[in-house]
């Protein structure tokens, strides 16, 4: 639920504050339309997870988190791309918001790490 919050809250951001002040920004308009798409699909699959899967929810989980990482490398190649153009302000949203995914998918991999080992640990008592 965490990871679809998070993912409404970019989109949200991204569409409703940054587009409309892209200049401040430096990211095109179509650009930050499509990221903010992305993040609002990511955020219905999430919260679809959270409330429809209820057992064997690790892949789901495992998915969000590659998702994720897509998503982040994605926001980096545009960076890259756009970074002539992209100010102070728009370079540090973008790399803030990949730090912070970032964090998340290290959170969301150990977890899943944790309960694998957990289960081996069943299993062996």
């Amino acid at each position: 639920m965490i990871d679809g919050f998070g993912a409404f809250m970019t989109a949200l951001i991204l569409f409703s504050i940054l587009r409309p002040l892209n200049e401040y920004i430096g990211m095109p308009k179509s650009i930050l339309t499509i990221l903010s798409i992305i993040a609002l699909a990511f955020c219905v699959y999430s919260v679809s997870c959270f409330f429809l899967v209820k057992k064997n929810w690790k892949p789901f989980l495992k998915a969000v988190s590659i998702g994720n990482l897509i998503y982040c490398c994605l926001t980096l190649g545009l960076i890259v791309y756009y970074y002539p153009q992209l100010t102070i302000l728009g370079l540090t949203y973008f790399l803030l918001e990949i730090f912070l995914i970032c964090g998340l998918v290290f959170i969301e991999m150990y977890i899943l790490t944790l309960i694998s080992r957990a289960k081996q640990m069943t299993i062996i008592n």
